[in-house]
C-alpha cells in the first residue's frame, strides 16, 4: 500500500522554516543597520566636536574689553592675569583643534595646579560659573575665553587674588559644547607665572556626554605611577644628601664628615 502524503504538515513545515529563516535575516539588517546608524552618529558628533587648548606661541595677540571698559591682551600661548583695585581680571588666547565650533558656557578658576591626587576629577557642574557673553572659537583657528571676579564677599575672588599677587599657577576649567548645546566637554587649564607673563598649558579633557579616548580608570591609574615615582626619586634626593666636598691645602679630597687631611677613600 502507498501512504497517503500530508500536504497540510509539509506545508506547515514549509512555512514555518520560510518564516524561521526571514527572521534571522531580518535580525541580522536590523543589527546591521543599527549598528550603521551609530556609526553615522559618531562621525556626525565627531564633525561638530570642538576641542579647545592653548594657543600656539606664535598666534597673534588678542585684545579683550571687560563691562566696565577695563581692557587685557592675552599673547599667543598665554594668559592675561590681573588683579587690581580689588577686581580680577583673566583672559586666554585658545586654539580650537577640533573639527565644530565650540561655544563657552562656563568656567571656574582654583589658586594652584590640580593633579590627580589633590583634583582627581573636574568640578561639579552646578560649580560653574556661567558666562554672560556670548564666546565663540571657530574651528581650526584661535579664540578667546574671559573671566572676572569683582564681588569682594566672594571668597573665591579673595584666594585667587592672592595667588596672583604672590606669583603662584591657576587652575582653569572651562565648560564648553558644540553649536548646538550638546557634546557638553570640560577642559583644565593651568595659567603659570612666568616673567611678566602668563604661560598657558592644558592638563586634562572630560567628555561629558561621550566615552573619551581613554578611560578614566586608566588615567587615573597611570598618573598615580607617575606620582608614586616621583616621591620615590624625592625620598632618594633627600635621603642621599648634599656631599659636601672639598680640596685641603695638601691637595687631598675632604668629605663631610671626615677628618681634616684624611682622603676620602678612591674608587
Amino acid at each position: 500500500m502507498i501512504p497517503a502524503t500530508d500536504w497540510t504538515a509539509i506545508s506547515s513545515a514549509v512555512t514555518g522554516a520560510g518564516t524561521l529563516v526571514l527572521a534571522i535575516a531580518t535580525f541580522a539588517a536590523v543589527r546591521s543597520s543599527n549598528r550603521s546608524a551609530r556609526i553615522a552618529e559618531a562621525a556626525l558628533q565627531e564633525q561638530r566636536r570642538p576641542v579647545l587648548v592653548p594657543s600656539r606661541l606664535e598666534d597673534p595677540l588678542q585684545k579683550i574689553m571687560f563691562v566696565e571698559g577695563h581692557w587685557v591682551s592675552a599673547e599667543g600661548g598665554r594668559a592675561a592675569v590681573e588683579h587690581i583695585d580689588g577686581n580680577v581680571y583673566l583672559g586666554v588666547s585658545l586654539r580650537n583643534v577640533g573639527s565644530g565650533i565650540g561655544v563657552c558656557q562656563g568656567w571656574n578658576i582654583r589658586a594652584g595646579i590640580g593633579s590627580t591626587r589633590n583634583l582627581p576629577t573636574h568640578l561639579p557642574e552646578e560649580e560653574f560659573r556661567l558666562q554672560t557673553r556670548d564666546l565663540y572659537v571657530p574651528a581650526g583657528d584661535i579664540g578667546m575665553w574671559q573671566g572676572a571676579l569683582r564681588d569682594p564677599d566672594d571668597g573665591l575672588r579673595a584666594s585667587v587674588a592672592a595667588a596672583i599677587d604672590a606669583r603662584e599657577p591657576l587652575s582653569l576649567e572651562l565648560l564648553y559644547t558644540d553649536q548646538i548645546g550638546q557634546q557638553r566637554t570640560i577642559t583644565r587649564f593651568g595659567l603659570f607665572p612666568t616673567g611678566e607673563s602668563w604661560l598657558t598649558s592644558v592638563t586634562r579633557h572630560w567628555y561629558l556626554d561621550w566615552d573619551g579616548p581613554r578611560a578614566e580608570r586608566d588615567v587615573l591609574a597611570a598618573s598615580e605611577a607617575v606620582m608614586r615615582e616621583k616621591d620615590a626619586a624625592e625620598a632618594r634626593r633627600v635621603g642621599q644628601g648634599p656631599v659636601a666636598a672639598a680640596v685641603d691645602a695638601g691637595g687631598a679630597l675632604q668629605t663631610a664628615g671626615s677628618p681634616a687631611g684624611e682622603q676620602a677613600p678612591r674608587s
